[in-house]
């Protein structure tokens, strides 16, 4: 594990800098994600319930990014538990860590990153103004080591692609979603500055459009070349040549390799073979989760009904139409050509290769 006195978080200072979420000194402060792209507005979150319900209600999202805001409401939580005794300081640990790591169950960035906060607390027997202390400085090393992790796998994902100009994504996987530039989009960033970058096309990811709203908003920001296509148009853009590569996140990787991201993956990875072109998801290793064996294993969040009935105040079916609306689906390991990591890129067959990945430089045991 990382020294946290070794790492800070991205400087925010700058106005033109997208950060999801962020330490101000004293509560975690997020950019609303349900505003976007209308308006952006940030939200201080000054009470645990107002982190899980952020968490819960995707105001604050991507694997990463929910897993630095678990980690703050944890110090949050401890801070304002305002414990007297180190006993009461650890008791709030396992309370909070208990009630903000099942805010979202899909995405194993949050679980552990709570757990690390939890343990780096527990670790402490000196005063529980030492164990807030100590968990601060955890959260902050887990926010800088994913800005660092995305760095690498942009790099690693720009040397793996070569030629292949023509990018199709899904959801949205960039500076909004993590501690940095993104994983699938930290790839197209690298791509785009090193000048080999035609075009992005992004799906629009129903039911909640993340792919609309915040992919299209934050390549748009970025002057990242890009066209927007609706979820049913991926085959057809695929047959047509239109694509060269697909690349995507992920919120858990088993250890066969199988893989939860947002609904709608699977089928991309479906038509992605069908038509000869790779598919490639891209991850921190914090995604990477060797105790859940496959991904029959992996809880899959639903998510509420309206989401599927309507969009906002506007209803586009039947207020009592039935409904199923699975947040993630589970691509198979067998469709996935690579993960492109910020340990390199992990190639096929993958059991051996998710469970003793490489260590990235800035990690040590």
């Amino acid at each position: 594990m990382s020294d946290p006195d070794l790492l800070s978080p991205p400087d925010t200072s700058s106005s033109s800098v997208i950060t999801p979420v962020r330490w101000d000194g004293a509560a975690p402060v997020i950019i609303d994600q349900r505003a976007l792209p209308a308006q952006l507005v940030e939200l201080r979150l000054d009470s645990v319930d107002a982190v899980v319900d952020a968490i819960e209600s995707m105001a604050v999202r991507g694997a990463p990014a929910i897993g630095i805001a678990g980690a703050y409401g944890m110090v949050l939580g401890l801070r304002n538990a305002a414990s007297d005794t180190v006993a009461a300081a650890h008791r709030a640990l396992h309370e909070l860590a208990a009630r903000i790591s099942v805010a979202r169950p899909t995405a194993v960035n949050l679980s552990t990153g709570v757990e690390r906060v939890r343990r780096a607390g527990q670790a402490v027997d000196t005063s529980p103004a030492d164990i807030i202390s100590a968990a601060l400085r955890t959260a902050l090393a887990i926010h800088a080591e994913d800005a660092a992790a995305c760095e690498r796998i942009g790099a690693a994902g720009a040397a793996l692609l070569g030629g292949r100009r023509r990018i199709l994504t899904h959801c949205h996987t960039g500076r909004l979603a993590t501690g940095g530039d993104g994983t699938a989009l930290a790839v197209i960033y690298a791509l785009h500055a090193a000048g080999r970058l035609d075009e992005v096309l992004v799906s629009e990811t129903r039911p909640l459009l993340q792919g609309a709203r915040l992919t299209a908003w934050e390549l748009g920001a970025a002057g990242v070349p890009y066209r927007l296509l609706v979820d049913a148009a991926a085959g057809s853009a695929l047959a047509q040549g239109l694509v060269d590569a697909v690349i995507v996140g992920c919120d858990r990787v088993a250890r066969n390799g199988d893989t939860a991201n947002k609904i709608g993956t699977h089928a991309l990875a479906v038509l992605a073979r069908h038509h000869g072109v790779p598919f490639y998801v891209a991850g921190p290793l914090t995604s990477f989760d060797p105790a859940t064996a496959t991904g029959d294993q992996i809880v899959i969040e639903e998510r509420p009904a309206d989401e599927v009935r309507g969009f906002g105040a506007s209803r586009t079916a039947p207020d009592d139409a039935p409904v199923w609306n699975p947040a993630f689906d589970v691509t198979p390991a067998g469709l996935i050509d690579g993960f492109i990591t910020d340990a390199g890129v992990l190639h096929p067959p993958f059991a051996e290769a998710v469970v003793r990945p490489v260590t990235p430089p800035s990690v040590r045991a």
